[in-house]
């Protein structure tokens, strides 16, 4: 079991740090956050530090990163972070079957937060849709959902080196590629979920706020 090195989420972390500071609190205990698509753990563990008050469930779709994600679990030595579950993020929550058992059943409005970081642009759309209908099912009425990449903004990429890099991604997977914001947008308030703000931030990527209405079951 051993850490993967991912040097994109170390110089990413301070700055997506800066926006959790924003919107999390830190006075409330017991608070719930689902990641998903931890990737290496590199994340997790390194915010989970910031805020002692919220346990963070990580989560992959390929089970090969599990032991990464432990490693930094153990590594940074904090009690808030549980053990990754598997999920596909595309297939509804009520179909899901992992070690936690966060289902539609069990989770309905169970966490205050989800976090979800690189993965939108190397995944299928479906990804996506997935992401905001069962953010939709599982966060509070009020949470957080929290994406962050690079995205084009109402039909606008830029600058050209995102543009090249959109066309490398489709490249090796017709699937994949940068979402816009518009579109996703759509996909949220089919959720009932609002964007809130949209942060810029280094590298030409940004972090989307995203908010679940209330009222909304």
């Amino acid at each position: 079991m051993r850490r993967l090195s991912n040097p994109a989420g170390e110089r990413n972390k301070d700055p997506i740090l800066g926006v959790l500071q924003r919107f999390f609190t830190k006075t409330q205990p017991n608070l719930q956050l689902l990641e998903i698509s931890s990737g290496v753990g590199l994340h997790a563990a390194y915010f989970a530090q910031e805020f002692p008050n919220i346990t963070f469930q990580t989560s992959e779709y390929d089970p090969s990163l599990f032991g990464s994600i432990e490693a930094y679990r153990r590594e940074a030595k904090v009690q808030n972070v549980l053990a990754p579950i598997r999920i596909d993020i595309s297939q509804p929550c009520s179909e899901w079957n992992n070690e936690a058992n966060i289902n539609l059943s069990t989770s309905a409005g169970r966490f205050d937060y989800m976090l979800n970081i690189n993965m939108l642009h190397i995944s299928p759309f479906t990804c996506a849709e997935g992401l905001f209908r069962n953010a939709s099912q599982l966060l509070k009425p009020g949470g957080l959902l929290i994406t962050y990449g690079p995205y084009a903004v109402n039909g606008t990429l830029t600058p050209e080196s995102n543009v090249r890099f959109n066309e490398s991604l489709q490249q090796r997977d017709p699937e994949w590629g940068i979402r816009d914001t518009s579109v996703l947008q759509k996909l949220a308030t089919l959720s009932g979920i609002t964007l809130e703000e949209m942060i810029d931030l280094p590298a030409n990527n940004k972090c989307l706020v995203w908010k679940k209405l209330t009222g909304v079951y």
